[in-house]
């Protein structure tokens, strides 16, 4: 009931007035059945840009920091994450893996669509990212086809780091399911999981035309908070570096 408060009266019709979405591709997300569909992430209203369109219900893994967060509004934000459907899974890997896989198999086992981002986490600069082979796993096992999505402008919308979007136009691009039925009983092969796992990150790279990086999201921005740490910094924010004519 939540759910369809959110989603037809307060935040779906908020969010088509502040970004005018275009949609492209709506008829490759299926009528019926389960099926996954996996995006590019770029921004944090991307949980809920897509799902807001999409006629049926998307239940997205999102990450546990969303519902553990302290005092009211740690509350308030888990009971709105819960309400918008999305599950929290912990990403520190090992155990937590598998029971990511397990929920989302339990999602698609119902025969309802599951959301995900193979990248695992937000690009820190707009570029699409190696994707981690959950997806895959999740593909083989329930047996159902995968559905690329693309979210263009926003990045440009909310970076991270800017707590409320700018007003702009976006464009949700959904490709052609993309089925795996050749590697049946296949599951837990770790080239086939990565060979899966590439192709899907091809067509979001193919729908979205970001550059792509063959590197885990994660660690580069890791990198690249460590980097900007390095850079020394003289007063009043100017960098340690000369310029030199």
């Amino acid at each position: 009931m939540f759910y369809q408060l959110l989603k037809y009266i307060v935040l779906g019709p908020l969010l088509r007035l502040v970004f005018r979405p275009r949609i492209e591709g709506l008829e490759h997300v299926p009528e019926e059945g389960a099926a996954i569909i996996a995006g590019n992430h770029l921004s944090f209203a991307d949980h809920f840009v897509m799902p807001a369109i999409v006629p049926r219900r998307v239940t997205f893994l999102a990450k546990a920091e969303y519902f553990t967060g302290p005092g009211l509004k740690g509350r308030l934000t888990a009971a709105f994450f819960r309400g918008v459907g999305q599950i929290p899974i912990d990403r520190s890997g090992g155990r937590a893996s598998q029971a990511a896989l397990a929920s989302g198999l339990a999602v698609l086992r119902k025969g309802r669509l599951l959301g995900i981002y193979p990248e695992g986490t937000r690009s820190h600069d707009g570029r699409l990212y190696k994707g981690r082979t959950g997806v895959a796993a999740m593909a083989l096992k329930a047996g159902v086809p995968v559905v690329p999505c693309a979210m263009i402008g926003t990045f440009e919308a909310q970076p991270t780091g800017r707590r409320l979007p700018r007003a702009m136009r976006i464009t949700i691009r959904f490709g052609a399911p993309l089925e795996f039925s050749r590697y049946a009983g296949l599951s837990d092969e770790r080239a086939v999981l990565r060979a899966i796992t590439d192709e899907i990150m091809y067509a979001i790279m193919r729908l979205s035309g970001q550059e792509y990086v063959d590197l885990y999201a994660g660690e580069a921005k890791a990198a690249a908070q460590a980097e900007a740490k390095a850079v020394p910094r003289a007063p009043h924010g100017r960098t340690g570096r000369r310029g030199g004519n």
